[in-house]
């Protein structure tokens, strides 16, 4: 067959979403510069944009992939209907599909993983047939996406069956008809309203799956891509949140704070004041903060590992008191090493002599000695932090049990 002389990825090519997803935003592109618009077929485009996306990230994310919170019937078949306009498919798929994502995020499972690529994780995972996976893999894969809530929705059931005539519908033909009707703009209305708002609706949701995985911080949780950022957060009406959302799955908010950047939390929490949703999931406070403090501290155990080791006592060798004695004796060339006792444990301070504040006579007459009493007094002396930590990291030996008993001479 003549097509078996393409090159294998050609074969893997999805004819209806290339054409939704390339050859339609091309063609509208390219009808831009001979179509001049109303402006109120621009005010439509973006308005009636901004209300399918919004049926896509409070309906179909955070409504029916993650029942963050529960909606009446009227206001369910309302994201239904105007979310099939947003032709990102049923209900029913988009759901099974994020859940997947959610479930095995960044691994080799998870329908549109960062781990393949920006571009695979913005739109060429529906652009080419995945490559075949192992049935073990597929089953288990199918064993653990349960959407049995789902199916037992009859709106969710009933979009899925009339989702070939929806779709068109409200995503092409009622806003080209209203810009037509309404504004006499029958072209305008059909390459900015009917095209021009799919091409911007879809871009929009596709950055939740590439760029909110790959720019921004992660102050929840850094074991996984998921991250969150400002600018993923205006591109798509507050799901920018995205490492609060996939450490907090099921809280109607992704932008945690009052100031973040989350209109779909706004629009949901209107809702709830309406009488139109109830049951809005909320992490409480101290979880929130409780995850928060634990990535700082993990943050902050990193950046101790690079710095110079500190020697365990348990790792030091054992010498006594004479040993100790000997050591700070001067050598043939008359110098010695500075190594005080500060509770037990010998410290080589040689170095830090010449940049002790004291005064370098000051430190040199306890060489030898038990410096515990002078190094604790802190009506004296009150050593910082920083003290502690030089003398911590210039650990050399530990002065064997009794040396508390010893001579205090010190080495002259």
């Amino acid at each position: 067959m003549w097509h078996s002389k393409l090159p294998s990825w050609s074969r893997r090519i999805r004819g209806i979403p290339t054409t939704i997803l390339v050859i339609l935003p091309i063609i509208t592109i390219c009808l831009i510069p001979w179509v001049s618009p109303d402006t109120r077929t621009i005010w439509l485009m973006w308005g009636y944009g901004f209300h399918t996306g919004l049926c896509i990230t409070a309906g179909y994310h955070r409504l029916w992939s993650h029942r963050a919170y529960r909606a009446t019937v009227f206001l369910r078949l309302y994201l239904a209907i105007f979310g099939a306009g947003a032709l990102q498919g049923p209900i029913l798929w988009w759901a099974r599909e994020h859940r997947a994502h959610h479930r095995y995020t960044d691994t080799v499972l998870d329908p549109y993983s960062i781990r393949e690529g920006l571009f695979h994780s913005h739109m060429g995972w529906m652009l080419l047939r995945p490559p075949p996976t192992p049935p073990a893999a597929a089953r288990a894969r199918r064993k653990h996406i349960d959407l049995s809530d789902l199916t037992a929705d009859p709106i969710v059931r009933w979009q899925a069956r009339h989702f070939r005539w929806l779709a068109p519908l409200m995503g092409w033909i009622l806003p080209a008809v209203v810009a037509g009707i309404c504004f006499d703009d029958w072209k305008g209305g059909c390459v900015y309203a009917a095209l021009g708002k799919m091409v911007l609706v879809h871009q929009s949701t596709f950055c939740i799956n590439s760029l909110a995985h790959w720019l921004g911080d992660q102050p929840y949780d850094d074991r996984a891509s998921p991250r969150d950022s400002l600018l993923a957060a205006v591109l798509t009406l507050g799901e920018g949140y995205h490492n609060f959302h996939h450490t907090f799955p099921r809280d109607y908010r992704n932008g945690v704070r009052w100031y973040h950047w989350d209109c779909t939390k706004w629009v949901i929490a209107g809702w709830e004041w309406m009488g139109w949703a109830d049951e809005l999931r909320r992490v409480a406070d101290v979880d929130v903060e409780r995850a928060r403090v634990q990535e700082l501290q993990k943050g902050l155990a990193r950046r101790l590992a690079v710095l110079p080791r500190v020697v365990d006592v348990e790792d030091l060798w054992v010498i006594d008191w004479e040993d100790y004695q000997r050591m700070v004796r001067p050598d043939e060339a008359g110098n010695r090493r500075a190594l005080l006792a500060v509770d037990g444990v010998v410290h080589d301070l040689t170095h830090f002599v010449p940049q002790h504040p004291g005064g370098s006579r000051l430190l040199c007459s306890f060489v030898g000695k038990d410096a515990s009493v002078v190094f604790h007094g802190e009506s004296i002396y009150r050593h910082s932090k920083i003290a502690r930590n030089i003398l911590a990291s210039s650990r050399v030996a530990v002065l064997a049990p009794g040396w508390e008993v010893a001579p205090q001479g010190g080495v002259q």
